[in-house]
């Protein structure tokens, strides 16, 4: 008996059973979960209907996410998984999956942060700060941006301990990949609360 996703099977609205007037199709069919954990790269290919392709991954440890406030997007690593809505299962065996929300290695965006600025983000890389090299040019450059240069302190906090908190919107087990967005503002302090409420 495999995995079906029809309805035909399903009382209608008023309760009434339905009389069956065919059998399983192809079509109707359902897979089992990817359950995507967090490791080195593993994705299957899935033959789907037309002869396309899904890419089931397994195994994932990095993806792209997105920093809105900033504009820029970076590669990082994955942590682990702090929150998900709809199953605190899936928080405790690291499972990845859409709207899941994981920690990531802050590191990119704080070399991204120095290079752009000329600022140091965080409390611990005071002595950095030293050593970032100053040209006349880049002078210039953090000068004038440097009236931009302003993060939100729940933020700038996560930056001190080398972990963001950031929410998976791609798909790791349809598309192969565990893309995402850095949480900010109201959805950052909506999750927070979250986080805080189940401690």
């Amino acid at each position: 008996m495999g995995i079906s996703r029809d309805s035909r099977h399903k009382r209608s609205a008023t309760g009434a059973k339905r009389a069956q007037f065919r059998k399983k199709r192809k079509f109707e069919l359902g897979r089992q979960p990817a359950n995507t954990k967090i490791g080195g790269k593993r994705i299957h290919t899935v033959r789907t209907r037309g002869g396309n392709k899904k890419f089931r991954a397994l195994r994932i440890e990095t993806g792209n996410f997105s920093w809105a406030s900033e504009g820029v997007a970076k590669k990082t690593r994955i942590a682990g998984v702090v929150y998900h809505p709809s199953n605190n299962e899936l928080v405790r065996t690291n499972t990845l999956t859409k709207a899941a929300v994981v920690q990531i290695d802050a590191t990119p965006f704080k070399q991204w942060y120095e290079s752009h600025y000329g600022q140091n983000l965080g409390k611990k890389n005071t002595k950095d700060a030293a050593e970032i090299v100053k040209t006349k040019n880049s002078e210039k450059k953090w000068a004038a941006r440097a009236a931009s240069a302003k993060i939100e302190s729940s933020v700038e906090s996560q930056f001190g301990a080398g972990r963001l908190y950031a929410v998976i919107s791609s798909r790791p087990g349809q598309s192969g990949r565990c893309d995402g967005y850095i949480l900010e503002g109201e959805e950052l302090a909506f999750y927070l609360r979250r986080l805080t409420a189940k401690k």
